[in-house]
């Protein structure tokens, strides 16, 4: 019986096919190299790298800021007498919040499926031209019934960006590179909040202009602004590694070469398979996931929804009445929270992947943002609240990437991962639908029942991610002792045969994925 040597992860800067190869068994058996008859000893894989940065992570940051922005917009707008305008209580407000995420959550699985099966340069660009059309056409609106139908249309059309582009680029990048890439990327929620403040603030100035209100030229400016870089977005956005136009055949090959080296066996292709969806549906991984992810990211909604009316509310309390600030003012103070959120976002990517131990950061972050909203909870000074909020973003933003980097670095399989991803984004993603009807206008100044439930949520995450970690601890103890070893050729019977026999490694590595006996998980 041959059991399996757990790959190397060591590349060089000059790419050779020796250093390549994947890994052997004790038979001398040996993976077939991809593309064996090309040379890629004139590749450098370090400026390869730098090239596919450039060439993906700005552009698709720059669609996550418009994503954002399109979406939490209406915070903004709301202070400009959207609600007055359109006649609307602060319950339908709400309704109008809470509509998008049902439609957002429920088409992401869907269309990581149709993502993976087409191209990508095609999907997103045809996805973010039509919820480009949504959000002009949400400027246009004159009563609720309106607003709640473009809202609907732009969840529909938005569901596929943050989950498809996740996926997308770990198909690029190796498990310890792909943290920072994917907190840089989201890193653009961030910067869209500080952006959207300043935006809106500057927008404001239009109301009047051709019989529009302010609000209504927010929606209408960002939406063609979105709609004009869809269209850019069909010559931008490149395809998957093993098909990507912008490098040469030896550069492909490098690309794919170093995630099959990785344990990402499926770099090369893969054929769409029922049972690859069956297998992520059942991974209790998934599951798990989905509970970690939405302990961070229904306080996000939350936060990026609310944060202009939080901070709009904070003043010092007399017995008499509240002294509010107004709403540019309020846009402008939301600036620098999510300037600092942005930073501690790329700053944990950076760390997480230099130093591992994932499930680690995100205790760690998650306990500060639940000191930040002990903090909102108990306090009653505006001054330590809006100290509190820089600490509750420690919490939400910097989680989210690393929880996606995360649970990516543990599901091998094309397909398996691409629906296991959306999988755990849409559930965290329909909890926007409670998270944001907590911020209740009786509530204010100081919101105890939002900031009360965010807590809640978050303390979610915290557990879930203990749960995560010892398990997945417990699993790599396993295959370390030879429990989960498959028999590799032969005809030889024993206590391993119930866990599959292959003729090849490779047979083992593409059956079984994440669950084949070299893989291991990370912490």
């Amino acid at each position: 019986m041959s059991t399996v040597v757990p790959p190397s992860s060591t590349t060089s800067d000059r790419v050779s096919d020796d250093k390549e190869a994947s890994s052997v068994v004790d038979d001398h058996k040996q993976i077939p190299l991809y593309n064996p008859h090309v040379d890629v000893s004139g590749v450098n894989e370090k400026k390869l790298m730098r090239r596919i940065d450039i060439a993906l992570i700005p552009w698709l940051s720059l669609l996550y800021l418009l994503s954002f922005l399109d979406r939490t917009s209406i915070g903004n707008a709301k202070l400009y007498n959207m609600e007055k305008d359109l006649n609307m209580s602060d319950n339908q407000y709400l309704l109008t919040l809470t509509v998008f995420f049902f439609s957002y959550a429920v088409f992401e699985v869907p269309s990581n499926v149709f993502l993976k099966r087409l191209r990508p340069s095609i999907w997103l660009s045809v996805l973010m031209l039509l919820w480009g059309v949504m959000m002009t056409v949400q400027g246009l609106v004159h009563n609720f019934g309106g607003l709640m139908g473009m809202r609907w249309m732009l969840g529909m059309f938005e569901a596929g960006l943050f989950p498809g582009v996740n996926y997308y680029l770990s198909c690029w990048y190796k498990r310890s590179e792909f943290g920072v890439r994917a907190a840089i990327f989201f890193s653009a929620a961030s910067v869209s909040g500080a952006f959207g403040g300043l935006l809106a603030a500057a927008i404001s100035n239009m109301g009047g202009i051709g019989g529009k209100p302010a609000w209504a030229w927010i929606f209408i400016l960002e939406g063609l602004a979105t709609v004009l870089a869809g269209v850019a977005s069909f010559w931008i956005i490149q395809d998957f590694p093993d098909t990507a136009k912008f490098l040469s055949e030896a550069e492909r090959t490098v690309v794919v070469r170093r995630l099959q080296n990785d344990d990402q066996f499926s770099a090369a292709g893969e054929t769409l398979k029922m049972k690859y969806i069956y297998k992520s549906i059942l991974d209790w991984k998934t599951w798990i996931a989905m509970i970690i992810y939405m302990g961070c990211d229904a306080p996000l909604y939350a936060f990026a929804l609310f944060l202009p009316s939080i901070i709009n509310q904070l003043g010092p309390l007399n017995t008499a009445h509240i002294n509010r600030f107004q709403a540019t003012p309020a846009n402008l103070l939301s600036v620098p929270v999510y300037v600092f959120a942005c930073i501690i976002t790329c700053l944990v990517g950076y760390l997480a992947d230099r130093f591992g131990r994932r499930g680690y950061f995100n205790i760690g972050f998650l306990c500060l943002g639940a000191a930040g909203y002990i903090i909102l909870v108990a306090s009653r000074n505006a001054a330590l609240s809006y100290f509190a909020v820089y600490l509750a973003t420690c919490g939400i933003y910097p989680v989210i990437p690393n929880t996606i980097a995360w649970v990516s670095n543990n599901v091998e399989g094309s397909y398996k991962r691409s629906v296991s991803i959306a999988m755990f984004i849409s559930f965290g993603n329909i909890n926007g639908a409670v998270s944001s009807n907590i911020y209740r206008a009786r509530d204010r100044p100081w919101y105890p029942l939002g900031h009360g439930l965010v807590l809640m949520y978050i303390g979610l995450g915290i557990t879930s991610s203990l749960v995560y970690l010892f398990l997945i601890k417990a699993e790599n103890a396993r295959r370390d002792r030879g429990e989960r070893d498959e028999i590799i050729g032969g005809n030889s019977e024993g206590k391993n045969e119930k866990n599959g026999r292959f003729d090849t490694v490779e047979d083992a590595k593409r059956e079984k994925g994440d669950e084949w006996s070299g893989y291991r998980y990370t912490l």
